[in-house]
């Protein structure tokens, strides 16, 4: 710390004129508080139904509880956004996303608009309502900090290269859980596809700026979100750029819903919801 820095908090009434001179303060990665103040919403959402705002850095993460019925937008402001995806439900976290069954029960590995987020359970967690970007992947996992070492030098979670799954765990850490909680996640935004001989093909860009996907919480969440460089991406730099969350309430899925009827496998898995709603 400076000299200068440190004559501002020599005494605690200088340090607390510091701080509260910092009031009003906006830098681009931070929530929204209150989240209805957030401008730039999706079309046709109401201030007032904003739930939550937030601008994730490079190497950031997040996590919120989010109602049944919620929609959650995910924009990768940049073009660059790495985003790894965790979801719960939210009355009993025991309960999480499963990538086997999500993509053995659609019988596809590749997720986009009109997909499903699948529990162990056998559950509906979320649907992806909208998606623009149409690059993903689920079969790579979250980075590490073995793995960030071996790239950066450093994989350090408070460090210059923080890995997705430490992020995690901090993530995780704000609703009880620990370490042994954190199960494969869902990488956004980042194409990953298995070639014809069975070898992984990356596609990490950068992309074109705006693309964005948003999901619909089937059940009441707990998502948690890190913004890290994916696993594989082979450029020698930590190059992630900001993600925006914007979450609003929204209606309870209809019986007509087109995603709901769309396979007889969906389908199960939406009964299987309101099954456990009906108790």
């Amino acid at each position: 710390m400076s000299d200068a820095a440190q004559s501002h908090t020599a005494t605690p009434y200088a340090a607390q004129a510091h701080a509260r001179a910092q009031a009003g303060t906006r830098v681009e990665s931070m929530p929204t508080v209150p989240a209805f103040a957030a401008v730039d919403l999706p079309s046709g959402v109401a201030a007032a139904d904003v739930v939550w705002d937030e601008t994730i850095a490079p190497g950031g993460y997040a996590s919120r509880r989010l109602s049944r019925g919620a929609r959650l937008r995910l924009t990768d402001l940049r073009g660059d956004a790495a985003v790894s995806l965790l979801v719960f439900n939210a009355e009993q976290p025991v309960e999480r996303l499963n990538i086997a069954d999500t993509l053995k029960v659609q019988w596809n590995g590749y997720l986009g608009q009109g997909r499903l987020l699948l529990s162990d359970m056998g559950r509906v967690l979320a649907s992806l309502v909208e998606d623009t970007a149409g690059a993903h992947d689920a079969f790579c996992g979250a980075s590490n900090q073995a793995s960030n070492t071996r790239k950066y030098g450093d994989g350090f979670n408070h460090g210059d290269h923080p890995n997705a799954r430490d992020r995690f765990s901090l993530g995780v850490a704000k609703f009880g859980l620990g370490r042994k909680d954190i199960h494969p996640c869902l990488n956004l935004f980042k194409e990953v596809r298995i070639g014809q001989g069975g070898e992984t093909v990356v596609d990490v860009g950068p992309y074109p700026p705006g693309r964005f996907v948003t999901l619909r919480a089937e059940m009441a969440l707990i998502v948690v979100l890190a913004n890290c460089p994916h696993v594989l991406d082979p450029r020698p730099d930590y190059a992630v750029t900001p993600v925006r969350a914007t979450a609003w309430r929204g209606p309870v899925t209809p019986e007509s819903d087109p995603i709901r009827n769309a396979t007889p496998e969906g389908l199960r898995a939406f009964l299987n919801v309101e099954d456990y709603f009906s108790r």
